[in-house]
């Protein structure tokens, strides 16, 4: 039996799996991300791994962006210890393998079509609404990943001319109004007080991390009903139909996935998308576009640099 060795990087996770040809994980590990000698841990991890496993021909890996296709680097935001790392070299050093690199966003829109809620689509856009928004799109089977390999940075399309600075420099961008931490600061600058009862907070916090505890709150508020909760996700919602109705005119994608944290938020986020992308979209082709939630959730990102290193041997 031969398998890829897969290799999932962000912020606050390493993750890697070896997975053979129908998509699943023979052999798994995670561990935290450290703040420094991320790549140490890394090699720890891939021993741990591939260590008495089935032998990998391959290597895909996702990670955060940017990224640099042209020299294998990574500078991921929120992994400051990489600025313009050859994550690519490295790893090749590490396996002696074939690898190849694309960004997270990218690898979850891959994941989801090979294994996912877009599986059998043409045409797919990904998009991970999180602590920012990230996207990947899948056309005729194979990632778009753009000359630099920062094609799908969907969060920073800008959906007003005339909106509020984001924190990229640009103006209006998707993900100033609708990822987590905006849904929550639009929210409490409109009057909403999130719930304090301290074991509610302490078990969020244990289950989500204190960033998506907010969002969580947020999104519990809309569910019963709180008018600023409501308001917030169909601010938000309103962002992605806009960016979704763009893209879909650009690229003619029929199937859109949503995942990320703040897709957990259910019927309050994607309600309000449904509507929202009805009054926004006018073309048919760009009405007959599919909005679905994400089936493989965390794994999908993993998914998808498993299929990467697939198509590289292809």
């Amino acid at each position: 039996m031969t398998c890829v060795l897969a290799i999932d990087i962000g912020g606050t996770k390493l993750a890697a799996a070896l997975v053979d040809e129908e998509g699943s994980a023979l052999r798994s590990g995670t561990r935290p991300t450290p703040r420094t000698d991320v790549m140490t841990a890394l090699a720890a991890l891939i021993e741990e791994v591939t260590g008495g496993g089935p032998p990998a021909v391959a290597v895909g890996i996702g990670c955060a962006g940017p990224l640099d296709l042209a020299t294998g680097t990574v500078s991921p935001v929120n992994m400051p210890s990489w600025r313009g790392f050859p994550l690519r070299d490295e790893v090749r050093k590490v396996t002696g393998l074939p690898t190849v690199l694309a960004g997270d966003a990218q690898c979850f829109a891959l994941g989801e079509h090979w294994l996912g809620a877009g599986r059998g689509s043409d045409s797919l856009l990904g998009i991970v609404v999180s602590t920012g928004i990230g996207g990947g799109l899948v056309i005729g089977g194979a990632p778009i990943l753009g000359p630099t390999g920062n094609a799908g940075h969907v969060g920073h399309m800008s959906i007003d001319p005339y909106g509020e600075r984001c924190t990229c420099g640009g103006r209006g961008c998707v993900e100033h109004y609708a990822s987590g931490p905006n849904l929550v600061r639009w929210a409490l600058a409109n009057g909403w007080t999130p719930a304090t009862d301290p074991a509610e907070q302490a078990g969020a916090a244990g289950q989500a991390g204190v960033e998506k505890v907010d969002a969580r709150l947020l999104a519990a508020a809309a569910v019963a009903g709180e008018p600023v909760a409501v308001a917030a996700f169909e601010r938000g919602a309103r962002a992605l139909a806009g960016m979704i109705a763009s893209t879909a005119a650009a690229v003619e994608v029929s199937t859109v996935v949503v995942g990320g944290g703040v897709s957990g938020a259910g019927k309050v986020l994607f309600e309000p998308l449904e509507r929202a992308l009805d009054d926004v979209a006018g073309l048919a082709f760009v009405r007959a576009v599919r909005v679905r939630q994400s089936t493989l959730g965390v794994r999908a990102s993993l998914a998808g640099a498993a299929n990467l290193a697939w198509q590289t041997l292809a």
